[in-house]
C-alpha cells in the first residue's frame, strides 16, 4: 500500500494520548516535559523503510500532538525525541534512537539486539556519559495504529463474588504448548485459551478465574539471548497497551478478545498479571527503546542529587515514577484500556509495594491506590497485589487498602513447613485456616483478601515441593545461584523422580493434603496450572527463562492414572468448597459467637475430641488439629464442617467432637474413593500426613 503523505501535520489534539483514528486521519499525542522537539516517523508496511518524519507541531501542557489526515488503522510509526543528553541531570535524549509510543496498542516486529539500541557508545571509557549516533530504527519494534470494533455480544461479565472465587494461575504459552489435541500453529497462543477442551478442564477443577502471567508485549533480555535462552515469564515490559505479538496466532489482537469472550461465556473471569513497577529498559546501562528516550527524568525514579542513576526498588534496574501525574495517568489509562477494550476482570500487580511508594516509602494511601479506588471502572474489578518489593521496608503483607487481595506467602511457606513435618506450628496453622485474621482483619477487610496458594509460577511446583529438597536451576546458566534457596520442601527420601511405590504413595498423600489445606481454608484459593495433575519443573524453582519442556505443562502426565486421580481430587475439593458455605466463611467475625446453643462459630479440637487447651497449643510436637466451623444458611438451617488434620508420621484415631448433628465423612486425602456416609463410630482414622473432612447440618 502506497501512502500519500502531506508535508506537515495539522495541530490535532493533546487528548487522548496515543494514536487514534477517527476515520479521516490519526491523531498522535505523546507526553514529554523535557523534550525540545518530537518527531513522528512513518514506516512502510514491512517496517523496514522510514517514509517520512513530521515534527509534532503543538505542545499543550507538556503533551506533544499532531494530526495526520488520510491514514488509518494499520499505519506503522515510531517517535524520535530531541533534547539534552545530560545523564548526570537525568536527561537521555538521543534523536538517533527510534522510540516506541508508550501508548502503542500493537507492535510490529521484534527488538533485535545490537549496540545501536543503546543511547551511549557501548564499552566507551565514559560508559553512559558518551553518546551513540547510530540510527536504531531497523532494530526496534514499530507501533501500529489500531481500530477497536470487536463485537462482545450481550453476554455480561461473570462477576463472580470474591468469596466464591477460585483462581487458576497459568502461562498463556506454556499451558498449551504440549497439547496434542491442538493444531501446531495454535499451541502457545491466545486462541488455545478458548478451546472447548481446556474450558472443560477448568470446569472440572471448579475454576472461576484464570490469572495469566504477563501478556503485555515484553522484551527478550540481552543476556538471555546471548545464552540461547528466552524471557519466558514476560516480566520485562516493552509496551503497556499492546499484547505480546507471539501470543497472537493470526497476528490479530481480536484473537485474545475472542478467547476472553469464550471464557466469559463459560463463566470464567480473566485476570492479568501486570508489571507497572519497572520496564525492560533496565538501569543506566540499558537500551533506549521508549520511555528513557522520551523523558527519562519524568518516567523513572532517579536518585536525588545523582540523577544519572536509577532508584531500584524492583531489583530490575529501574523503577517507574508513579508519583508523576502523567506517568500515573499512563498506568491508569493502560488498566482502563484492558478493562474496557479486552473486558479484563481484574489485575494482579507485580511488586505491588513499588506501585504504592511515595517519596517517604510505601503508603496505602498513595496516589496509585487512591486513583484506582476512586475509578468507576477499575474499582469494581478484582485487584490483587504482590505485597513486596526489594526496596526499604519492602514487605507489606496485610497493609494494602480494602478492595485489594494479596498473595499470602506466609500461608504458602507455613503450610509447606507444617506438612514437611516442622514442629511448633499448630497455632500458626489455625490462623492460616481462618484466612490469616492477624494479618487481614483490619479496615473491614474480609477473608478473601488472603489469596492462599501452595505454589505459583515463582518457585517449586506443588509436585516439586514433595519431590526435591534442593533447587536445581543449572539450566538457567547461573551455576544454580539464582532462585530461592529455602523452599520448605521435603523429598520424602529420594531427590527427584522416585520408583519406590511407598515413596510415591507418601508424596501423593502429602500433596493431596496440602492442596486440601488450600481449598478448605478461609480466603481465596489459587492453584498453579499443572498442580492439579502433578506437573514438575524438574526441581527448577526459577524457570523464568525456560521456554521449553521444563516450563510447559505436561499434558501426558495429566492423562496418566496418577494425574487423573489428582485432578479428580482437586475437582472434588472445589465442589465441596462451592457447595458448603462453612468452608469459605465470608467475613471475619467473633469465633466465640454461638450460632446454636453450645455451638460457637469456630472451635478447635485436639485428637481426644476435647477443645484445645492453652497447654495443648503450647505443645510444640503436636501435629494434630481439628477445625470446626458453623454458619447459618439462608433457609435457617445451620451447617457444620470439621477439618481433621494430621501432620505427623503415624495414623491417629481422632475422637469425634460433640455435635448437635451426626457427622458425615466427605473427604479423606488417604482414600480417593471415599463414599460419603454417616459416621457410626465415636472416632475416625486420620492417616499419617492426611486430612479428613466431616460435614453435618442442623435443620431450622
Amino acid at each position: 500500500m502506497s501512502l500519500s503523505l502531506p508535508d506537515r501535520l495539522d495541530a490535532g489534539l493533546p487528548y487522548p494520548l496515543g494514536a487514534h483514528s477517527d476515520g479521516l486521519g490519526v491523531n498522535f499525542a505523546v507526553f514529554s516535559a523535557n523534550a525540545s522537539k518530537i518527531e513522528l516517523c512513518i514506516f512502510d508496511q514491512g517496517g523496514r523503510r522510514e517514509l517520512k518524519r513530521f515534527a509534532l507541531p503543538e505542545c499543550t501542557d507538556e503533551v506533544w500532538h499532531g494530526y495526520l489526515p488520510n491514514v488509518g488503522p494499520g499505519l506503522l510509526y515510531g517517535y524520535r525525541a530531541y533534547g539534552p543528553y545530560d545523564p548526570r541531570n537525568g536527561h537521555r535524549f538521543n534523536p538517533q534512537k527510534l522510540l516506541i509510543d508508550p501508548y502503542a496498542r500493537k507492535l510490529f516486529g521484534p527488538v533485535r539486539w545490537s549496540d545501536a539500541l543503546f543511547g551511549y557508545r557501548v564499552q566507551h571509557p565514559k560508559a553512559d556519559l558518551s553518546l551513540d549516533r547510530r540510527d536504531s530504527a531497523a532494530l526496534v519494534s514499530k507501533c501500529i495504529v489500531t481500530g477497536d470494533g470487536f463485537q462482545w455480544g450481550s453476554k455480561e461479565r461473570p462477576c463472580t463474588p470474591w468469596a466464591e472465587t477460585m483462581i487458576y494461575e497459568a502461562h498463556l504459552r506454556g499451558v498449551s504448548m504440549k497439547r496434542e489435541d491442538l493444531r501446531t500453529e495454535v499451541r502457545g497462543t491466545s486462541e488455545a485459551l478458548g478451546s472447548p477442551r481446556f474450558i472443560d478442564h477448568l470446569h472440572k477443577l471448579g475454576v472461576t478465574a484464570i490469572e495469566l502471567l504477563p501478556v503485555h508485549a515484553f522484551l527478550q533480555d540481552h543476556f538471555l539471548v546471548e545464552r540461547g535462552l528466552r524471557n519466558y515469564w514476560g516480566y520485562n515490559t516493552l509496551a503497556f497497551f499492546a499484547p505480546e505479538p507471539s501470543y497472537l496466532a493470526n497476528g490479530k489482537t481480536d484473537d485474545l478478545r475472542m478467547a476472553i469472550r469464550r471464557l466469559h461465556a463459560a463463566g470464567i473471569e480473566v485476570i492479568l498479571d501486570v508489571v507497572y513497577n519497572h520496564t525492560g529498559e533496565g538501569n543506566e546501562l540499558g537500551p533506549t527503546l521508549s520511555w528513557r528516550g522520551l523523558d527519562n527524568a519524568s518516567y523513572y525514579r532517579l536518585i536525588p542529587g545523582d540523577e544519572r542513576y536509577y532508584i531500584n526498588d524492583t531489583g530490575c534496574g529501574n523503577t517507574v515514577n508513579l508519583s508523576h501525574p502523567r506517568v500515573l495517568q499512563m498506568v491508569m489509562d493502560s488498566l482502563r484500556y484492558w478493562a474496557e477494550s479486552y473486558h479484563i476482570d481484574g489485575f494482579r500487580f507485580d511488586l505491588g509495594v513499588t506501585l504504592g511508594r511515595e517519596g517517604t516509602g510505601f503508603d496505602p494511601g498513595s496516589g496509585f491506590f487512591d486513583a484506582i479506588l476512586q475509578d468507576p471502572v477499575l474499582s469494581r474489578l478484582k485487584l490483587i497485589s504482590e505485597p513486596w518489593d526489594t526496596g526499604p521496608d519492602g514487605y507489606q503483607l496485610g497493609n494494602h487498602p480494602p478492595s485489594f487481595g494479596e498473595w499470602n506467602d506466609k500461608f504458602r511457606d507455613g503450610i509447606r513447613r507444617f506438612w514437611a513435618g516442622e514442629a511448633g506450628l499448630r497455632g500458626d496453622l489455625a490462623g492460616w485456616l481462618m484466612g490469616s485474621p492477624a494479618i487481614f482483619d483490619r479496615r473491614h477487610r474480609r477473608p478473601w483478601a488472603s489469596v492462599n496458594f501452595l505454589a505459583s509460577h515463582d518457585g517449586f511446583t506443588a509436585q516439586d515441593v514433595v519431590s526435591y529438597n534442593d533447587k536445581h536451576n543449572e539450566a538457567n546458566g547461573d551455576d544454580n545461584a539464582d532462585g530461592h534457596s529455602e523452599n520448605f520442601s521435603n523429598n520424602w527420601g529420594v531427590e527427584g523422580p522416585a520408583t519406590d511405590r511407598a515413596v510415591i504413595a507418601l508424596r501423593e498423600r502429602v500433596l493431596r493434603s496440602m492442596l486440601a489445606t488450600v481449598f478448605l481454608s478461609d480466603g481465596t484459593p489459587m492453584l498453579l496450572a499443572g498442580d492439579e495433575f502433578g506437573n514438575s519443573q524438574q526441581g527448577n524453582n526459577n524457570a523464568y527463562c525456560q521456554d521449553n519442556d521444563v516450563s510447559w505443562l505436561d499434558w501426558a502426565q495429566a492423562g496418566s492414572h496418577a494425574g487423573r486421580d489428582l485432578t479428580a481430587f482437586v475437582g472434588r475439593l472445589a465442589r465441596l468448597r462451592r457447595a458448603h458455605p462453612s468452608l469459605r466463611m465470608p467475613r471475619f467475625e467473633d469465633g466465640n459467637y454461638q450460632v446454636l446453643p453450645q455451638v460457637t462459630r469456630v472451635a478447635w479440637y485436639d485428637m481426644d475430641g476435647a477443645l484445645m487447651s492453652e497447654q495443648a497449643w503450647d505443645f510444640a510436637e503436636g501435629r494434630v488439629l481439628g477445625f470446626r466451623r458453623a454458619c447459618r444458611l439462608p433457609d435457617g438451617a445451620t451447617e457444620l464442617s470439621c477439618l481433621l488434620v494430621n501432620g505427623g508420621p503415624d495414623d491417629v484415631h481422632f475422637q469425634i467432637p460433640e455435635s448437635p448433628c451426626p457427622w458425615t465423612r466427605v473427604l479423606d486425602s488417604a482414600d480417593l474413593h471415599v463414599v460419603s456416609s454417616p459416621l457410626r463410630d465415636t472416632s475416625v482414622k486420620v492417616s499419617a500426613h492426611g486430612v479428613v473432612l466431616l460435614m453435618g447440618s442442623v435443620a431450622a
